[in-house]
């Protein structure tokens, strides 16, 4: 067999957003990565089974995207100084989701029948990083991007209409007032609004006041164009655009 590193790496041009990361079809809005949350769930299985295989071969990190003509699982073992790319043409009657699946079911096959013939476990895992196309310069193309997000807000923004954007303005306090009037101004029970609608503007209001006194962040990691594996947790994270907050 050919060893899948042999192949050229691809060049990934498509825009984010623009085609769904499960099956590749192209999809209308940039807010979607993917065409239904069924074509999501089969790539998300697909990659949970690979876990195993990653644990095998002592990964750090892994991502996993493809092109139009490939598709790439990239990786970055605790014990290497480089990347280990496993590169497959993409199949005309598949899925990416169902050619990834078929890859690493492959690459397990492999490792057990080299397992089973020297009865080591790191020979057969030195002989499947052998298969690959070993990138020492690359280091950092794994690595993820980080990104602080705001605890427990969510909600509380979409109910004043403010966007994440705004809790890093320096006028922030003055923004918040004046989202909560024009929000209050529609939802006010003397001008024909729901009671309880009020009662959660309210509830939100002082939520995101409460936090501007005291900001709390979350670290999130990961890329915006490829789902990105972390060898401390075990899990996949799927794709997702990430803004540096400070």
């Amino acid at each position: 067999m050919q060893p899948l590193g042999n192949l050229t790496a691809p060049v990934i041009t498509r825009k984010v957003g623009r085609h769904c990361l499960s099956c590749g079809a192209e999809i209308a809005t940039r807010r979607k990565y993917y065409c239904s949350v069924e074509c999501r769930q089969k790539l998300r299985r697909y990659l949970a089974i690979s876990t195993g295989l990653l644990q095998t071969l002592n990964a750090r990190y892994a991502t996993f995207f493809f092109s139009d003509v490939l598709l790439v699982l990239d990786l970055l073992p605790y014990d290497r100084e480089a990347v280990f790319s496993f590169i497959q043409p993409r199949s005309a009657r598949r899925t990416p989701a169902e050619d990834f699946f078929r890859m690493s079911t492959r690459l397990g096959n492999h490792w057990w029948a080299e397992k089973e013939r020297t009865r080591k476990h790191y020979l057969a895992s030195r002989h499947l990083l052998k298969m690959a196309r070993r990138k020492e310069d690359d280091l950092g193309s794994l690595r993820p991007r980080e990104e602080l997000r705001p605890t427990m807000l969510g909600g509380s923004l979409v109910q004043l209409k403010l966007h994440r954007e705004d809790l890093n303005s320096p006028e922030l306090h003055r923004i918040i007032k004046s989202a909560f009037r024009r929000q209050a101004l529609r939802h006010h029970p003397d001008r024909g609004g729901s009671s309880a609608m009020f009662q959660k503007l309210h509830a939100a209001y002082e939520q995101i006041l409460e936090w501007a006194e005291n900001p709390t962040f979350t670290t999130s990691r990961g890329f915006p164009d490829r789902w990105f594996y972390d060898g401390r947790t075990n899990r996949w994270v799927q794709p997702k655009p990430l803004t540096v907050r400070r």
